[in-house]
Formats: structure tokens, sequence, C-alpha cells
């Protein structure tokens, strides 16, 4: 009985996307509409948008899962990196390229790129839409793996059929709104995923008998709740955590410099003046959101010892065998274990609909219109937009056939190309008036190349060489985009003059 409640709230929830989809259609007629909203974006949408479709299935999964395993280490300060940079992001880029993009009148990340370098060729452009169909391609099937693993754990579903309804209702409300549709339906997601966190924690605490006995089990496991060591989960021993560890976990925050999701609600705020008001709340959020998730983690190891629930085979389950657990007890914790379960459903969708609007808007946008010259009126323009990122998602759901597949990994492997090869490439061009297309080429090719030359043939040789891939990659972009600027001739005069406006507008 308590499987029927849980499927309502879940329906309820679905239905208010599907809605909200239906809704913002009508009010897209044009190709800035359906990508950016015609810039009219709130500051509290914007920054619980932003945030919400950072965070994905890896808030209520892949961290509450790595914090069962290994304890507090690895995932506070993989947490404090990624909350200093969601910071750092907001304060250094977000009112600048709000500015940039206006006065050159870009739409997307690789708009902006060609038009702030002014390159003719297309092939700063035609680069920076294949690294956003590369990445996200991924990203967004761990995301649709994420919905399958969920619906097929709780009904008994096949994992492939869950995961195609979860696909197809992701697809359904997001080509439908276009970007309002998203970043509302986001700003939605993430009161749900914050009912989610509290509700969960509530509970685990109450079954666990009180913080006190959650605090004295994780205390006595070897390494458990320390900042400088892990536990492994299989023998019990801790592992020390070293100063190297910590730099190359905390790099997870450069990620956020060239995040196109995220940069793209930078570009679409209507008011620039309240960007300081989303980056408070923005900030706040995920700094609470994530150490919530972390404690959950801590806490679903000391109900699986204290017998509430049982040990995890699939520690990423964790939030979702705490929900099953709830709904034993009647009709409105059913409810609210449905609404918990579709929290995490708004972690996955909040950001599977951002990349798909990101991605099929450099194949649309950006490959079709501007690489190859497909010239369309408007109306063609956004139909052309719409089938594109069905034909993406078609090929994310072929991804994400494998039920294997680890949430955490992909994600941090997407996160770290998109770090390492439009991170440094953004701060130079919104912030180095010498940079040129040359510098910029040379950025995102060389991050982009260093995140799967170092993931796939130097990280699996360990020592020095196992740290993170996105931070080796962002010094390297960092580095080429530098050093190629400085020896190629310096940007035209009408270049360095927009620099400059954009520069003053930003003071303001």
């Amino acid at each position: 009985m308590s499987t029927i409640y849980i499927m309502i709230a879940i329906a309820l929830y679905l239905g208010v996307l599907i809605i909200l989809g239906a809704r913002f259609a009508k009010s897209n007629n044009t190709v800035e509409d359906y990508y950016l909203g015609g810039r009219k974006l709130g500051p509290y949408v914007a920054a619980m948008s932003a945030e919400a479709s950072d965070m994905s299935s890896w808030l209520l999964m892949g961290l509450p899962g790595v914090a069962y395993l290994t304890g507090m280490c690895d995932a506070f300060w993989t947490a404090l990196g990624l909350g200093i940079g969601t910071y750092l992001n907001w304060l250094l880029e977000a009112k600048r390229l709000r500015y940039y993009t206006e006065i050159v009148d870009a739409d997307t990340v690789p708009d902006f790129f060609e038009k702030r370098f002014r390159d003719k060729s297309h092939l700063l452009m035609g680069i920076s839409a294949v690294v956003i169909v590369v990445f996200f391609v991924p990203y967004t099937a761990s995301g649709f793996a994420a919905c399958g693993k969920l619906f097929a754990s709780l009904f008994d579903m096949n994992y492939v059929v869950a995961m195609l309804i979860s696909a197809i209702i992701i697809i359904a409300y997001t080509a439908m709104g276009g970007f309002m549709a998203a970043s509302t339906t986001d700003f939605v997601q993430s009161i749900v995923m914050t009912v989610a966190l509290i509700a969960v924690v509530c509970f685990g605490v109450s079954q666990c008998g009180g913080v006190h006995e959650v605090t004295s089990f994780a205390g006595s496991l070897d390494g458990y709740i320390s900042a400088f060591a892990t536990n492994d989960y299989a023998t019990g021993a801790s592992q020390p955590y070293g100063f190297l560890t910590i730099i190359s976990t905390m790099a997870w925050g450069l990620g956020y410099f060239g995040m196109p999701h995220i940069l793209l609600r930078f570009m679409a705020i209507e008011n620039p003046d309240k960007i300081r008001l989303s980056r408070r709340v923005a900030t706040v959020w995920v700094f609470i959101a994530m150490g919530v998730a972390i404690f959950i983690g801590i806490m679903a190891r000391a109900m699986a010892h204290y017998g509430v629930i049982g040990e995890l085979a699939d520690s990423e389950r964790a939030v979702i065998v705490i929900s099953q657990k709830l709904a034993e007890f009647g009709v409105v914790p059913a409810l609210l274990a449905g609404v918990i379960l579709a929290g995490i459903l708004a972690c996955t969708m909040s950001t599977c609909d951002s990349q798909l609007l990101a991605a099929s808007s450099s194949i649309s946008e950006n490959i079709l219109h501007e690489v190859l010259g497909v010239k369309m009126d408007e109306k063609k323009n956004i139909l052309m937009a719409r089938i594109t990122l069905v034909v993406i998602a078609i090929f994310a759901v072929f991804v994400a056939r494998n039920p294997e597949s680890n949430v955490f990994n992909i994600v941090s492997f997407a996160w770290a190309g998109f770090g390492g090869a439009f991170g440094p490439v953004m701060i130079m061009a919104i912030f180095w008036r010498r940079t040129n297309k040359y510098g910029a080429i040379a950025g995102m090719i060389g991050g982009g190349v260093t995140v799967f030359v170092w993931h796939y043939l130097l990280k699996p040789l360990g020592g020095v060489l196992g740290i993170y891939e996105l931070l080796p990659a962002f010094i390297v972009g960092l580095l080429l985009c530098v050093i190629v600027s400085l020896l190629t001739p310096e940007p035209e005069k009408d270049i360095l003059d927009e620099f400059d406006k954009a520069l003053e507008m930003s003071k303001k």
C-alpha cells in the first residue's frame, strides 16, 4: 500500500513539471527566448536554478554514497571546494559575463567566445560546441541512469523501461518550455530537494535514537569523521588523506568557471544589480545542502549498524533505502517518502534539462546556424532547437542503457572536462583584455585534451599522478591561453574597447 502513496506523490510532482513546460511553451517566440528566456530571470530563480542544475543526482546519491563508504573526509573537502567555487563564480564571473554577453549579443557560451574574440573562421565556436556535446551526453546519461535506478528499485521495474520513462518526461517539459521552463522547474526542484534533505535527516536521526548516537557510532570507526583520513569500508582501517589529495579534491571548485548550464543563468539574469542577492542565496544553500548530504551518508552507516536498515550493497541508494523504510510507518510518512524520492528526481532532472538545452543550442544554434551557415526563420529555428534536443537525448538514453553505471564517476569526469576546457578561457576572456582567439583556442584544446590524457593514461599510474584530472587540465589550459596570447598579435582596438566597456558596466 505504501508504494501506491509514493507513486501518487511522485506522479503529482511530475505532473507539475509537465504543466510548467506547457505554460512556458507559449512565450518562446525567438531563439533567445528559448535558450535564455529573454534575459528575464529573477534573482531567486537565477540562484536556485543555477545550483539545482549544478547539484544533479550527485547531491542525494553520489555525495551520501561517498560519505557512507569512506566517512567525512573525502566528501568534506569536495564539498568545501564546491562551496568556495560557487561563491567565487558568482562573485567574479556572473555580473561581468551578464553585461559582456549583452554587449556582443551572445545567446550561448560558444557564441560568446566567437564574438568576444571576433573569430570569423568559426573555429572557436565549433570547438566549443563539440566540447559541450562530448561532455554533456554522458553527463545527461548519468542523470537518466539515476532516474532509471530509482524507479527500477522502487517499483520492481525493468531498468531500461524505467530509465526511458524518466527521460521522456524530462525531454517533454524541456523541449516545450525551453530555458524558462527549465529554470522555473529547477527552482521548484530546489525546494523539493531541500524538503527531502530535511525529512531524511529527521527520520534517520529519530530512528537511531538521536544525533548523539549517530556521532558516537561514527566516532568509533577508525578515521571515519576525520578531516585527514578516510575509512576503508571493507577492512575498517583508516587511510591517510594527504595535502596533495586535499588540493586535488578541492579542485572540484574550479569546474564552476566553465559550466555552460550555470554560465547561461548568469547570461539570463534580468537585473544585474540583484546578482549580489543571488550570490548570497546560492552560496548559503549550497553549503547547507552539501553538509546535510554528507551527514545523511554518515547517518545511513549508523542506521545500518543499529539495524534500522540493512547494509547497503550500493551506497548511492542510501536515501532511497531510508525513504522506503519511512514509508512503512503509515499514509503520511509514505507520502513524505514520495516527496523525498521526488527530491532525487529533482536533483537529476534539474541538471538533465539544463544540459539538454546547452547541448542542443551548441548543435542547432552554433554548428548548424553559425558554422555551417544554415539559415532559417525564428519558428523553424525553435523547431530545429527542439528536434536537436530530442536527438541528443536519444544518444544520452543509449549511453545510459547500462544499469551498472556509476553516477559519481561519470559526473566527476564530465565536470573535469568543462572545467578544464572552458574554465581558464572564460576567466581570461572576461578579465584579461590581452587574451586573443589564438590563446583561447589553445587553452580550450589543451585543457580538454589534458582531461582525457590524465584520466586514462596518467592517473592509473597512481602516486602524484593520481590527482583529480581537473587540476592539471585547468593549469594547462590557463598557461596555454596566456602564453599563446602573448606570442601572437594583440587583439584589435574594437575588441579592446568592447572589453573596457564591459568592465566599466560591471563596476556600476
